[in-house]
């Protein structure tokens, strides 16, 4: 009894040393990055404010968490190890997209619950977001972010655009140090082109479905 309680002691003395000390196993922590957009603004333009309501995000199971997923030639998938995004994929993107969308003057998200009547839904598919290693394990990955964009008029539904922006932007080196700068220009170039096909969108009773096809980048 007296051994037990000494064993006590002194884990409760360890633990009050410093918050990092424990008495279980330690595990090599993974490396924790966040992917930041900075998208080129529209050019200003003289029309009316719009308003648009954004659809929840559609994301990659895969790709989703907060593992840097990787693809091979063959097909085969494949996380990073030792290195995780801060948040998961879906969080981050989504709070990126937020911002990007209030940099452009013209255009407003309006979140559910709002007052504010919606001119336009949009919708954001994340058809791709990896690290393919289309030249080689050894060499430096391909970082390919491809998104699909759907916007809808809010009176009556009526799908008026429905494009596919891809960027594919090869890493400098083969290291996540060199990957993380490759999606952060990935995701720029795609998200210039969201945000200029939403502030080109005129008003809402005006608007015709655009001729444009999924497979075109805008």
């Amino acid at each position: 009894m007296s051994r037990r309680l000494t064993l006590l002691a002194l884990a409760v003395a360890a633990v009050g040393l410093s918050g990092c000390i424990t008495v279980f196993p330690k595990e090599t922590p993974s490396q924790l990055y966040r992917f930041d957009m900075t998208p080129t603004a529209p050019a200003a333009s003289d029309g009316p404010p719009l308003t648009f309501f954004r659809i929840p995000t559609g994301f990659p199971r895969a790709a989703a968490t907060d593992r840097i997923l990787t693809v091979s030639p063959g097909g085969e998938a494949a996380y990073i190890a030792g290195a995780r995004w801060i948040s998961p994929a879906t969080v981050l993107f989504d709070e990126q997209v937020t911002k990007a969308f209030l940099t452009v003057d013209r255009i407003r998200p309006i979140s559910r619950g709002e007052v504010a009547r919606a001119d336009y839904a949009i919708r954001l598919d994340v058809v791709n977001f990896e690290t393919r290693y289309d030249q080689g394990a050894r060499s430096a990955p391909t970082v390919v972010v491809a998104v699909r964009c759907l916007i809808s008029r809010s009176s009556d539904r009526k799908l008026l655009e429905d494009r596919l922006f891809t960027a594919n932007v090869r890493a400098s080196e083969n290291r996540v140090g060199a990957i993380v700068p490759a999606y952060n220009k990935a995701l720029s170039e795609v998200m210039t082109q969201v945000l200029a096909l939403a502030s080109s969108m005129g008003p809402p009773d005006q608007a015709q479905p655009s001729p444009s096809t999924v497979g075109r980048n805008g």
